[in-house]
């Protein structure tokens, strides 16, 4: 979790508790509040949106056969009930974040589509998560996982991804990209996009492939076939001279089991694979990719012959 969704967490968690009209513990309230003026600011938004939602209700007309509804008044103690306990789902979904963005999470084995406003659309794969800005639509944060990206073409506002410590720029593309605790890497299906312009400034065709280590500014640039750019929204995985570590990984992300690379096991794999078969029976990875795939607790671990 993020150090602002932690905030904004418990500052709805505070916002619920003190519209309880039987709270008492004000003095951790106010020693909340005192240890940063970050936390009366997360507060003071909470309050603010649940003062709005407040007045819109306050302004609904009363049915005839019914009591008038009482004058909203504001303060640091305002009503939570409903209204707070609705904004800490929010939160804890991760829709709300008090300054426009949001986050959308995929569990392992899940897949999403995501239409954006100005017509662009994100596939976001299993076990990932992707922040966005519903005031930028042209903005989007890869905070890990994968995502396959259609964009719109828009010269005068290009698209910008931030994955890691890199940033793409599109040019009207089809890209996707994959981001671990090791490294980043992007493919291009259609049109080009710009890798980290106001640094290495590498611009990328269809057919290409570039992998870049966190941390550094070092990066490999290799080939793709433009087909295989996003196939993994249909069902197939290739890889091409991938770790064990990567082949693990995102065999988890697309079939929701749970793989893991054999402890000091070396060699890279390259081959093609269903996935559908493999989450049916995960010895078939072994099969298909020439590997071993043995059962070890919660977890199928690959190993090399």
């Amino acid at each position: 979790m993020q150090p602002d969704d932690r905030l904004a967490e418990e500052a709805v968690a505070w916002a619920v508790r003190t519209g309880d009209a039987g709270f008492a513990d004000w003095e951790g309230f106010t020693a909340w509040l005192e240890q940063s003026p970050d936390h009366a600011a997360a507060y003071d938004r909470v309050a603010a949106a649940v003062s709005e939602a407040a007045e819109g209700l306050a302004a609904v007309p009363a049915a005839a056969n019914d009591d008038p509804v009482a004058p909203v008044r504001h303060s640091r103690r305002w009503f939570g009930g409903a209204i707070a306990a609705s904004l800490a789902a929010l939160v804890v979904f991760g829709v709300w974040r008090g300054d426009g963005t949001y986050v959308e999470r995929t569990a392992p084995g899940e897949a999403r589509t995501i239409a954006l406003e100005d017509g662009s659309r994100i596939d976001l794969a299993g076990a990932s998560v992707i922040e966005l800005d519903r005031d930028d639509p042209r903005f989007a944060r890869l905070e890990q996982g994968r995502a396959l990206f259609t964009i719109r073409h828009d010269e005068t506002n290009p698209f910008r991804l931030e994955a890691g410590e890199d940033t793409l720029v599109d040019a009207g593309t089809v890209f996707d990209v994959s981001l671990s605790a090791n490294d980043m890497s992007v493919s291009v299906g259609e049109g080009a996009v710009i890798f980290n312009p106001a640094r290495q400034a590498v611009r990328l065709a269809p057919g290409d492939r570039l992998r870049s280590a966190r941390g550094s500014d070092e990066y490999v640039r290799t080939s793709i076939a433009a087909a295989q750019v996003g196939e993994w929204t249909q069902g197939r995985l290739t890889f091409d001279n991938a770790g064990l570590d990567e082949v693990a990984a995102e065999l988890s992300r697309a079939t929701g089991i749970a793989f893991r690379p054999a402890p000091n096991a070396a060699g890279r794999l390259s081959g093609s694979i269903v996935v559908d078969p493999v989450r049916e029976d995960p010895r078939l990875a072994g099969a298909l990719l020439g590997v071993t795939v043995r059962r070890q607790g919660d977890a199928w671990v690959i190993g090399t012959p």
